[in-house]
């Protein structure tokens, strides 16, 4: 049985039905671009050949796959090739498939990555990114997702800079039912986040949500800021924050991968949400990001509703880049 058979299997059973509709819907521009680019090179080369690999390589970069990345599946790709003998080409989608999910998880466990959630403790989540990637909609998603699992959940409006920000938050708030703990817009961004430790201790809450502000252009001065606002957290709560989520947006592409270096560099990033997925057709960003970075995706944005924001499973990404593919095999 090939891997794409078992990927197919896998999300056939009714209960990753509606994980596997969720990432088909939301890498269909993704998918179209590379399956189209991908199925046109298998027509061209019937023979697995250099210039085949050639051709590979620049579809595999112009998804966004990144250039490192790249060239480590395509040396991985042709030792698999050589040691299963394959000649067909089409029979290579079967390897690519495989490869694009171990590359992914490299020799780690192919475990979904959780929140580091704490047991009978305050969990506080930093949340970081720059104006515009979708982070405060990806804390309101976030919030409601971890009230639908009895969670007390509370939010810190820590993006004092922003005009509007600390109101979005708040609409996000209401939407979730969480409470939004907040100063008036220009306070100091640790004073709301020292704020918010204090509620949530008080209300007994789970997980404390913070939001950060989110102006790159004036890098020093946000870095600065985001190491106050850690500061106080780990005087707060000792082994806090319990994850340093960094939003990204994958329509930016190559663009996303260079502000997680930036962040990377500034605060210890220990998970990325990649929003507006389903909006790209170079939805191979993930992959750059993990392999280049090494920092996990934990959750991806599939689409507008609260509920598609979903937690990142490589096997159902790669599902959703070859799902027409593997649809076909199946008639």
């Amino acid at each position: 049985m090939g891997f794409m058979d078992k990927l197919k299997n896998k999300f056939k059973q009714n209960d990753t039905e509606d994980v596997s509709t969720k990432y088909k819907e939301g890498m269909k521009k993704t998918r179209n671009s590379f399956s189209g680019k991908l199925n046109d090179l298998i027509a061209r080369y019937r023979k697995v050949d250099e210039d085949f690999f050639e051709e590979l390589e620049e579809v595999l970069i112009s998804a966004d796959v990144g250039v490192m990345t790249v060239m480590d599946l395509i040396d991985e790709l042709k030792m698999e090739v050589k040691r299963r003998n394959i000649k067909d080409s089409k029979e290579v989608k079967d390897v690519i498939s495989e490869k694009l999910v171990e590359i992914y998880y490299g020799d780690e466990d192919e475990e979904i990555e959780e929140l580091n959630i704490q047991d009978n403790d305050l969990s506080i989540i930093l949340v970081v990114g720059v104006n515009g990637v979708g982070k405060t909609t990806s804390i309101g998603k976030l919030a409601h997702q971890l009230k639908q699992q009895g969670k007390n959940v509370v939010l810190a409006a820590g993006d004092t800079f922003r005009a509007g920000a600390i109101e979005q938050l708040e609409v996000w708030g209401e939407r979730a039912d969480v409470g939004v703990i907040k100063q008036n817009a220009g306070s100091d961004p640790a004073a709301v986040i020292f704020d918010g430790i204090k509620a949530a201790k008080s209300r007994n809450a789970d997980v404390l949500i913070c939001d950060t502000a989110g102006r790159l252009q004036n890098k020093v001065n946000l870095m600065n800021e985001l190491a106050k606002v850690k500061r106080v957290i780990e005087r707060e709560v000792p082994g806090a924050p319990h994850e340093v989520l960094l939003v990204l947006d994958a329509t930016t592409g190559q663009n996303a991968l260079s502000q997680a270096k930036t962040f990377s560099e500034a605060t210890d990033v220990s998970g990325i949400v990649l929003t507006k997925l389903d909006g790209t057709a170079k939805g191979g960003i993930v992959l750059a990001i993990r392999n280049e970075l090494n920092i996990p995706v934990k959750y991806v944005g599939l689409g507008e509703q609260l509920e598609d924001l979903q937690k990142f499973d490589a096997n159902a990404f790669v599902y959703g880049l070859f799902a027409d593919m593997l649809e076909e095999t199946s008639e």
